[in-house]
C-alpha cells in the first residue's frame, strides 16, 4: 500500500511539475543547454527550466558569461537585486498599461528629442491628480492648466487665482490657494468649460501653500504663520477660522485619516492637529 501510495504521490507532482512548465512555455529537459542558456557549468540539473526563465526574464544573469554556480550561496545584497526585479517584472506583466506599451518601469531607451512636452503657464509649481487628468498651479500667470494625463493635451487655462501654488482635487472639484496677503481660495467645476476661477474664499492666513481636505473641511498651511481651516457652504464667501498659536512658517499640510499633520519649516517641527486645529 506504501509502495502504491509513493508511486500515486510521485506521479502526481510529476504531472503538476508537467503542468508548470507547459505554461511557463518552456520544456522540461535534463540537458540545461538545450534551452540555449550560455550557463556551462549547469550540467543535467532538474531546474533547467526555472533557471532559463529567470535568465530571458533579466532576473538574473548569473556569475559571469558562462557560469551560474548553482550550488554558490546568495548574498543579502544581490538578493536584494533578485527581489526588486522580481517585483517589477510582475507590476509589468499585470498591467494592461505596459503591455500596450503606454508606460515604463524605467528610463525609455530613445532619443529624448523624440519626447513631448506641454507648454502650460509661467513659472508652474505644484500640481495634483484628479485621475484623469493633472491640474498645474502657475504662480506667476496667477491660472490654472488642465493636462490630459494620457497625451499630455493642454485642455484648457483658468485665470484669475492669484499667487496659485497649491493645488487640491475634492467633492468633485479642483481648488486652488492663492499666495497672498490675506491668502484666497478659489475653485474650478471641471464639468465646465476653461474661464475665470471662482473665489470661495479671501481672508486666508497669509501666504498659503499646503491645502488638504478631511473630508468635511479644508485645510491650508499658510507660511505667514497661521492653518486655516475652511467650510464648504452653498453660498460664498465660505467660513474661515485660522489658528495661529504654536505657528512660525507652515508650509506642508496632509490628513491621514484621523488627523492633520502640518510641516512649519520655520519652526523644524511637525504638528499633529485635531479637527479644531
Amino acid at each position: 500500500m506504501a509502495t502504491r501510495t509513493g508511486r500515486l504521490l510521485g506521479w502526481m507532482a510529476a504531472a503538476w511539475a508537467a503542468i508548470l512548465f507547459m505554461g511557463a512555455g518552456l520544456r522540461v529537459l535534463a540537458d540545461c543547454s538545450s534551452f540555449g542558456l550560455p550557463f556551462t557549468d549547469l550540467g543535467s540539473t532538474n531546474f533547467c527550466a526555472q533557471i532559463a526563465e529567470a535568465y530571458f526574464a533579466g532576473l538574473t544573469n548569473g556569475t559571469s558569461a558562462t557560469t551560474y554556480e548553482p550550488s554558490a550561496n546568495v548574498p543579502r545584497e544581490q538578493m536584494a537585486a533578485f527581489v526588486t526585479r522580481t517585483l517589477d517584472q510582475s507590476l509589468l506583466r499585470g498591467s494592461s498599461r505596459a503591455a500596450l506599451d503606454q508606460w515604463w518601469m524605467m528610463t525609455p531607451h530613445y532619443d529624448k528629442a523624440s519626447l513631448g512636452l506641454t507648454s502650460v503657464g509661467s513659472s508652474p509649481v505644484r500640481l495634483k491628480s484628479d485621475g484623469a487628468d493633472v491640474w498645474v498651479a502657475n504662480f506667476d500667470d496667477d491660472s490654472v492648466s488642465r493636462i490630459r494625463a494620457s497625451d499630455g493635451k493642454n485642455l484648457g487655462t483658468w485665470t484669475g487665482a492669484a499667487g496659485a501654488v497649491g493645488v487640491l482635487v475634492a467633492m468633485g472639484k479642483v481648488f486652488v490657494v492663492g499666495a497672498s496677503t490675506p491668502g484666497s481660495l478659489y475653485m474650478i467645476d471641471p464639468a465646465g468649460s476653461p474661464g475665470a476661477v471662482t473665489t470661495v474664499a479671501s481672508n486666508l492666513g497669509n501666504s498659503p501653500e499646503g491645502i488638504a481636505f478631511d473630508g468635511n473641511k479644508i485645510w491650508t498651511a499658510n507660511v505667514g504663520g497661521s492653518v486655516s481651516i475652511i467650510t464648504p457652504r452653498s453660498s460664498t464667501p465660505w467660513t474661515v477660522a485660522t489658528v495661529t498659536t504654536g505657528f512660525t512658517g507652515p508650509v506642508g499640510i496632509v490628513f491621514d485619516g484621523s488627523n492633520i499633520w502640518v510641516t512649519d519649516q520655520t519652526a523644524g517641527k511637525l504638528f499633529k492637529l485635531d479637527s479644531a486645529g
